[in-house]
């Protein structure tokens, strides 16, 4: 037994893989597994009690997967009769050139831990970066994976939301506020309008009607040139897709202004012609 344990499978110069290697090798990453399987597992019900966020329990999973993995992949290279500190040691002088080509990955590195630790950008947030609304899918070290609003995939590098300005719409939790702009003629009923607007706003499914301080309201924005201007401001937790609960609030305000009678004006200019008699001098 001990004969074939210490079998050397292969030898490269001073480095050689024998069975007994091999098995610890293969033991390591097995514990490994278990170990962050355990972790989910504690990890699920840890979150379940204390109520945490989904994005927080990924970030924190994310973060011990990296530590895990980097002490097992250690341990195992050790197993192998590498001398992590010679290799490291050795390839000083490759790395502080390579550094200063990979500065961008390495602020990518480090921007990815940071977003993990605060938290400020977590899965499934609906953020605005570079006026691009969208959804966070997943958040690796170097980049993050974004959805926008036509499912298209975007991979935005991390450094952008730690150096850029990003709007978070669902830090706090998932509920903005958002406006539909509307103008209608000075021979209007102004109160009727209002009312009219209120009511598509309730009567649409998307839009928080329940909650003291998330009502719809209605603000009179300005006496235009053709038009007094309102805007409809709801909430809503449609935020991903609030475009579309928009269009909606549209065709709802169209088809109640023509129900009442009430014109949605274009702008106008009047043209005035002044005549008179003119002479042409021969030259």
């Amino acid at each position: 037994m001990k004969e074939l344990l210490e079998y050397r499978l292969f030898e490269i110069g001073g480095y050689s893989l024998s069975v007994y290697s091999l098995f610890l090798l293969v033991g390591t990453y097995l514990i490994t597994r278990l170990l962050l399987g355990l972790f989910n597992r504690f990890m699920t019900g840890f979150s379940t009690k204390r109520n945490i966020e989904m994005g927080r329990q990924h970030s924190f999973r994310l973060l011990f997967h990296y530590l895990i993995w980097t002490i097992s992949i250690a341990v195992m290279l050790s197993m192998l009769g590498l001398n992590l500190a010679w290799v490291l040691a050795s390839s000083a002088a490759l790395l502080v050139g390579l550094g200063f080509g990979l500065q961008q990955i390495f602020s990518d590195l480090i921007s990815g831990i940071f977003l993990l630790f605060e938290g400020t950008v977590e899965k499934d947030d609906i953020i605005e970066v570079d006026g691009v609304v969208g959804r966070i899918e997943e958040i690796y070290l170097r980049t993050t994976k974004f959805r926008n609003r036509d499912d298209q995939v975007m991979i935005i590098p991390n450094h952008k939301f730690m150096n850029d300005n990003v709007i978070n719409w669902s830090h706090d939790h998932y509920t903005a506020r958002f406006g539909v702009m509307v103008g209608v003629s000075y021979d209007s009923d102004m109160h009727k309008v209002a009312d009219i607007l209120l009511k598509c706003a309730y009567a649409d499914p998307d839009v928080i009607t329940d909650v003291d301080g998330w009502k719809p309201s209605i603000r009179m924005e300005n006496f235009g040139d053709s038009s007094v201007d309102f805007t409809l401001l709801f909430y809503s937790s449609n935020m991903f897709r609030i475009e579309t609960t928009k269009s909606n609030l549209r065709f709802a305000i169209w088809d109640a202004f023509q129900e009442h009678g009430i014109q949605i004006p274009y702008p106008q200019r009047d043209l005035h012609l002044k005549t008179g008699n003119w002479t042409l001098n021969p030259a």
